[in-house]
């Protein structure tokens, strides 16, 4: 755990936020030596943060024991050089535990994934998230997508609550997202933080960034850091010309192959990892390994991206 307070932290978005993956061995279970390698070479390839166990990380996937383990081993890896955010997720009491085994084992924060499977009403969903936050000391950021999508009001809720410190937004409904920010700047005024949590958050950045969401995951950052780190850096200075090439040359594709296949957020990114060197294995079920092409094309992508990175200098 580092010592300054997360928010604060991570605010100032020194370089694109890591999710990186859960490495497994031949015989599946968790490979915590190469996921620290991992852990660790992001952290010096310029992460402002490090998102361990969470959507890319296969949360879903993972045994309390197995998160304890990772989290664990991520926090070792990061040596309090950047702040390391676990996930937490499911009905509220196993969020609960996933919250405590986080503190316990040395995060900063927690990323509050939606409920399980149930379609609440809002007022659940804020008891739910309520509940998670006092449930440790650590700081909270709430995920929104898919069955936990939030009106302004709740949001301005969340933010009235102590420990949640902000929102990520995988949803992608930018009305919605002016919405809650103008509410929450209005009602509960303060630093309330706002992250760009779409998958590839890269293709979509500009237009957050006009909502004033400076903050996003990156996943290209597991595989090809450089790449994610000259478009944060373009992005941040103003350099037009090459986040409009590096969107247009590899962002865009790299994009339209993830859409070939559903778990592609996942899967091609693990598979780009172990195309650039590091063997973390392959995906568990119910997720699937990409195909054979799609796998070519990847890097494919990747070399593009890369060439881009060499006209540029």
């Amino acid at each position: 755990m580092t010592s300054a307070p997360l928010a604060a932290r991570l605010n100032i978005p020194s370089g694109p936020l890591f999710f990186p993956v859960t490495a497994y061995g031949p015989d599946g279970s968790v490979d915590l030596d190469t996921y620290r390698t991992h852990v660790r070479r992001g952290v010096e390839a310029g992460a402002a943060a490090v998102f361990a166990c969470c959507g890319t990380g296969e949360f879903h996937a993972l045994t309390p024991e197995e998160f304890d383990r990772c989290v664990r081993a991520a926090v070792e890896a990061a040596e309090g050089r950047v702040p390391v955010v676990a996930g937490a997720g499911y009905g509220t009491a196993l969020a609960v535990r996933y919250a405590r085994l986080a503190e316990a084992a040395g995060a900063d924060g927690l990323l509050a994934m939606p409920p399980y499977l149930v379609v609440a009403g809002q007022e659940g969903l804020l008891r739910h998230y309520r509940e998670v936050a006092a449930a440790t000391s650590l700081p909270v950021v709430v995920y929104q997508r898919d069955n936990a999508v939030f009106t302004p009001e709740t949001v301005v809720g969340l933010a009235r609550t102590d420990g949640i410190i902000g929102l990520k937004d995988g949803l992608g409904d930018l009305d919605l997202m002016q919405r809650i920010v103008s509410a929450v700047r209005s009602e509960a005024p303060g630093d309330f933080l706002y992250f760009n949590g779409l998958p590839t958050a890269e293709q979509t950045q500009l237009a957050y960034r006009a909502l004033g969401v400076t903050l996003y995951s990156s996943a290209v950052f597991c595989f090809a850091p450089e790449i994610a780190l000259a478009f944060h850096q373009a992005l941040r200075g103003g350099d037009d010309t090459l986040v409009e090439k590096l969107l247009d040359g590899f962002y865009r594709p790299f994009v339209e192959l993830r859409a070939q296949g559903r778990g592609y957020a996942v899967a091609l990114v693990k598979a780009g990892v172990r195309l650039r060197g590091l063997d973390v294995g392959e995906v568990r079920p119910p997720l699937h390994e990409p195909t054979e092409d799609h796998v070519k094309q990847l890097a494919e992508v990747i070399e593009r991206g890369y060439a881009l990175l060499e006209e540029a200098k």
